[in-house]
């Protein structure tokens, strides 16, 4: 199975964007670690900013990159957003509300709570009718959620864009599913391999091993360990550096195996 990856966008600790990202991926030691807060999600009409929370801006924005970076109209691009945690702010909200003598819970913490209200926003903000899927697979989500677009991208012929997002989860859930950075990623996955980008992903499920690649970096190599949305960094960092290499991504039960070539004609961003 192999697509094209037309850009990529990357938002979290020291990363705030493609083109800061790229120039940390290729050279780790420009990596500052400095904490970056999600733009605020333009595209989306006042009462739907108002309403949405940091999980949903933080898509929204690594989402938005991605198709200015490629120049596709949102509009008209298929979405899948894959998320391990989902919105555990919410969640944690919503079940201190339900602890709480005479506590209410707000209808718009529980509009947000649906693992699918960043896909929804992201719909919003656009006007768009095009399919827009959210998958959960854990620790796995990013695989799962790379393996799933592309596909999608092959079998129905046409591009569809990649969304990666997690963020640490406070109160009490967050003592059991520890999750203590803010990471998110996108690509936009095109079946058609003369289109220009940054390189072709050529993808296999092997089922020998369910490990994947990590950063050689170690400060990257921890961020990856520390949000399950950053289990990408070692795919990505080959992106950046317009590497020819295999990559593993983990997958439950297995892995993605991917052979990345760097594309003839690149996307210039």
């Amino acid at each position: 199975m192999r697509v094209v990856v037309r850009s990529a966008s990357v938002w979290g600790r020291g990363l705030p964007g493609w083109a800061r990202a790229a120039e940390v991926l290729r050279d780790p030691t420009l990596w500052d670690g400095v904490s970056a807060v999600a733009p605020a999600a333009t595209h989306l009409p006042p009462n739907e900013r108002r309403r949405a929370g940091p999980v949903t801006r933080l898509a929204l924005a690594v989402a938005q990159e991605a198709c200015t970076l490629a120049q596709v109209d949102p509009a008209e691009v298929s979405a899948l957003f894959a998320s391990a945690n989902g919105d555990g702010g919410v969640i944690d909200t919503i079940l201190e509300a339900l602890c709480t003598p005479g506590g209410d819970v707000s209808p718009t913490q529980f509009h947000n709570s649906v693992h699918n209200a960043p896909a929804g926003y992201w719909t919003i903000s656009h006007g768009s009718i095009a399919p827009a899927t959210a998958v959960g697979g854990f620790d796995w989500s990013f695989g799962q959620g790379l393996l799933k677009a592309a596909a999608e991208a092959v079998v129905e012929a046409h591009p569809v864009l990649f969304v990666a997002y997690d963020l640490p989860i406070p109160g009490p859930i967050g003592t059991v599913r520890v999750t203590t950075e803010t990471f998110a990623c996108a690509m936009l996955l095109d079946p058609d391999l003369s289109a220009p980008g940054l390189a072709s992903l050529d993808m296999t499920y092997d089922a020998t091993t369910d490990e994947g690649d990590d950063p050689d970096n170690p400060a990257l190599r921890q961020l990856a360990h520390e949000n399950p949305a950053a289990r990408g960094l070692a795919l990505l960092g080959a992106l950046a550096r317009q590497d020819e290499c295999c990559v593993r991504v983990a997958c439950l039960n297995g892995h993605l195996k991917i052979e990345v070539r760097p594309c003839s004609t690149v996307q210039k961003f």
